[in-house]
């Protein structure tokens, strides 16, 4: 059964443009010049990666445990499994191969809570340049750990995203580098839609997919590509409730900034989502679940314990949402759980496992 209270309310018909944008806050993502991706971009995104040295397929596999609790076909699209063990890097390479040799020299500049700022280090070695990445207090010593591992500069800077982001943006102006934001623009969108064209390809004619949602790249990157090619299908987001950014923008129309967040779930922890990332959101999404962190942590230790997978927090959102109840799966429907993220860090996994309901 569904939680309504658990849910966004209804918002604009798809296809509805935005009724307006939020005035920015501090260091907030500049609206994104350049038109919304189109099923054809994702598709050539595909084409691009391959000549970037590729990303992983990543495979969706049937999640018995999950399928035997809810009474209805679950898979789990394990992009856990990816290069720098998160989605981001297929965004990160999508926008990175599209920069010119003078950008390139110039080296890449970004902002993330960890799995961006890994994919960008990736990038930036595949392409013989240097990365930075600015992240925010709360990041993990783990993520700092491994964005180094990949080749990056740590700095920490700002409380949130946007105040790290804000760091990253002074810096390649003053140096003349490549900014790559982690969600707002059409080449990131359409990178993380390569996720959504395997899925489709892999498991045709879903009935439900299931994404987390930070900034909302992925989720409408997927989203815009199930919607066009299995226009039957629902696609629900889900966010933290103590980072309900995109949940909440849709009550109001326009994005909005949230004043507090209140998650341990790192990587979808953003106070505001972009503008086109909403609009893309807002047009092809269902509606935008909200699960507390002792579901996200249940989620954890459910995965590892019955299905084997490592998750992240953010990673484990949209089959928290599917174990609560805060997103319907009817039953012998073919679901979709997109695990987003494996960057668990040690002290996570301990969090998780002292979580009931995971099983033995």
């Amino acid at each position: 059964m569904t939680h309504p209270s658990r849910h966004a309310p209804n918002f604009a018909p798809r296809g509805h443009p935005p009724s307006g944008a939020a005035a920015p806050g501090p260091g907030a993502v500049p609206a994104p010049t350049g038109p919304s991706p189109t099923l054809a971009d994702v598709y050539a995104a595909r084409e691009r990666l391959a000549g970037a040295g590729g990303v992983v397929h990543t495979p969706c596999i049937p999640c018995e445990a999950l399928s035997e609790k809810l009474g209805a076909a679950v898979h789990l699209k394990l992009e856990s499994l990816q290069l720098a063990g998160a989605f981001k890097v297929r965004g990160a390479l999508n926008y990175a191969w599209q920069l010119n040799a003078a950008e390139r020299a110039g080296g890449l500049v970004t902002a993330s809570s960890g799995s961006h700022g890994m994919a960008v280090a990736l990038a930036a070695r595949r392409l013989g340049t240097t990365a930075t990445v600015f992240m925010p207090e709360f990041s993990s010593p783990h993520k700092r750990r491994r964005v180094e591992a990949y080749g990056g500069r740590v700095v920490v800077a700002g409380a949130d995203y946007y105040q790290a982001f804000a760091r990253a943006r002074e810096l390649a102006a003053e140096r003349g580098a490549a900014l790559i934001p982690a969600f707002d623009h059409p080449h990131i969108v359409a990178g993380q839609g390569t996720a959504g064209l395997e899925l489709v390809e892999d498991l045709p004619s879903p009935d439900l997919v299931v994404v987390p949602v930070g900034g909302g790249g992925l989720a409408a990157g997927v989203a815009l590509v199930v919607k066009s090619l299995c226009p039957g299908a629902r696609v629900w987001g889900v966010q933290p409730a103590g980072a309900p950014s995109l949940a909440r923008s849709l009550e109001a129309g326009r994005p909005v900034e949230l004043d507090r967040l209140d998650t341990l779930a790192d990587g979808i922890r953003v106070r505001r989502p972009g503008d086109l990332t909403f609009a893309l959101c807002r047009r092809y999404l269902d509606g935008v679940a909200l699960v507390s962190d002792p579901d996200i942590f249940s989620a954890v230790a459910f995965l590892l314990r019955q299905a084997r997978v490592v998750a992240e927090p953010a990673g484990a959102a949209a089959v928290a949402a599917l174990l609560s109840g805060a997103v319907n799966a009817p039953p012998g429907s073919r679901v979709v759980a997109v695990v987003s993220g494996g960057n668990l860090s040690p002290e996570a996994l301990e969090r998780a496992l002292t979580c009931e309901g995971g099983g033995p």
